[in-house]
């Protein structure tokens, strides 16, 4: 299985050795469009109005600034299931 395949339908922060990394039933999830993320998914359960208004700033070791820099994700205004890339940061 090559690296997008593995990645897709994947949740943010699931272990890479896990047999299913994919959304639990009964979750709520975002799907992160366009940067280092892109085609990931991000559960948001639990999440109130205004963090989910803000989006999220997630750690990630393959964006512009390496390991331990953040990839910014904002919700799509049309469409707040998916959140698009709004770029890196250190």
């Amino acid at each position: 299985m090559d690296d997008e395949a593995l990645m897709r339908g994947r949740v943010y922060g699931a272990d890479h050795d896990e047999p299913d990394p994919g959304p639990r039933p009964g979750r709520s999830c975002r799907e992160l469009v366009g940067g280092p993320l892109d085609g990931l998914l991000l559960d948001v359960t639990g999440w109130d109005a205004e963090q989910l208004a803000d989006g999220a700033a997630l750690i990630t070791e393959i964006g512009s600034y390496g390991p331990g820099g953040r990839a910014h994700y904002e919700p799509r205004p049309a469409d707040p299931s998916r959140w698009d890339w709004a770029g890196d940061s250190p």
